[in-house]
């Protein structure tokens, strides 16, 4: 194997070992700018605005504005002060080696998450949720908005780190293409049950 094979092997394979498992989404456009134009992003507003309306007729509207700036602008934010310009799982090595402190999928969920729950809405509710939690691929999070009482499967998944850059990707929990999500005390209460098994010897 040549220097520049193995090079490019030890890559993959620290890629793999950076968390958050990446998908056919975060193709595209990864040399963007963190910040959009204000037009872009207004208009990136209001469209999660109207999806986050979508989830049913209790939803207030001006909360449902919130959401969508906090959701749209502070993934940015974070970004820039996390330093990331490279594609996902790039920022992830990046991490993993120690030259850069933050970005990982779990960070982006953790700062929009706090800065969600802030808000205190009462028409929208919050949900953690990890994907990929029982297979051999690397788990993933995110935050799932819901309207107030209704179940984490008929939300929005509001994802800051597939796209890169910390741009907001959304789609409806049960329409995303490349993750299949369960709450975080879920995925919490199976690793424990599986561990008290590992360690019974069953």
């Amino acid at each position: 194997m040549s220097s520049r094979q193995a090079d490019a092997a030890l890559l993959a394979l620290a890629l793999l070992l950076a968390g958050c498992g990446a998908t056919v989404s975060t193709k595209g456009s990864v040399t963007a700018p963190p910040a959009a134009a204000t037009e872009a992003r207004e208009a990136r507003i209001a469209e999660v605005t109207r999806a986050l309306l979508a989830l049913g007729p209790s939803v207030d509207p001006a909360e449902a504005a919130r959401a969508a700036r906090i959701a749209v602008e502070v993934p940015l934010a974070r970004a820039r002060d996390w330093q990331v310009t490279d594609p996902p799982l790039v920022h992830n090595f990046k991490v993993v080696n120690g030259l850069r402190d933050k970005g990982v999928c779990q960070d982006f969920a953790d700062a929009l998450e706090i800065a969600l729950a802030g808000e205190r809405f009462r028409t929208l509710e919050l949900h953690r949720a990890i994907a990929n939690a029982r297979n051999l691929k690397l788990e993933h999070a995110t935050v799932i908005v819901t309207a107030s009482g209704a179940p984490m499967e008929s939300g929005l998944v509001l994802d800051p780190w597939r796209t890169g850059q910390g741009r907001l990707w959304v789609g409806r929990v049960t329409e995303d293409p490349d993750y299949h999500w369960e709450s975080r005390a879920a995925v919490r209460a199976w690793h424990a049950a599986w561990k008290a098994r590992t360690k019974a010897g069953t």
